[in-house]
């Protein structure tokens, strides 16, 4: 799969949560959050998605976003929790945000106008919830987001690896 492009982002993720999100949405995410959404750890409307997170620290999660040409391999066996989610970028401008960051100063990132999948595949999802509030501390117990972006049609809220919640 060829990659358009790859960045790496710390994100502070309040209240858990990672937003992605077409430029000018003006979604409710906190509306999103239903049983099934909190079990799914992923939070759809049509223009935006909130991605679960297990730790809300202040220097944050590492976030890997990889703007895509087409659907990647599944390599959901990797990571503690994978889900996939569909929304409408209108404007061709992708918005990866911490979910209470100032919206004008987040970073965007040209994608094709139209319906797009997004894949939340979540990784050191124990070691995080172990280490509190100093998961951010050292990038061995720093909760990892990697964020696959890539033009298809609109399709269901699927979960292909479904993490247990930490002990």
């Amino acid at each position: 799969m060829h990659h358009d492009s790859v960045a790496e982002l710390t994100l502070f993720a309040d209240y858990h949560q990672i937003h992605v999100l077409d430029e000018g949405s003006e979604t409710d995410l906190g509306d999103e959050w239903t049983d099934q959404a909190m079990d799914d750890q992923v939070a759809v409307g049509r223009d935006a998605v909130a991605a679960g997170t297990t730790v809300d620290v202040d220097v944050g999660v590492g976030v890997g976003v990889e703007l895509l040409d087409g659907q990647p391999s599944d390599d959901s066996v990797d990571f503690d929790h994978v889900a996939e989610a569909s929304l409408r970028c209108s404007s061709g401008h992708l918005v990866v945000m911490g979910c209470t960051d100032f919206e004008p100063d987040a970073r965007r990132f040209p994608v094709a106008a139209g319906w797009l999948r997004l894949r939340v595949s979540r990784s050191d999802l124990d070691r995080a919830h172990r280490a509190g509030i100093d998961s951010d501390a050292d990038p061995q117990t720093m909760e990892r987001v990697r964020l696959q972006v890539w033009p298809a049609a609109e399709v269901p809220v699927v979960v292909s690896e479904r993490g247990r919640p930490p002990a």
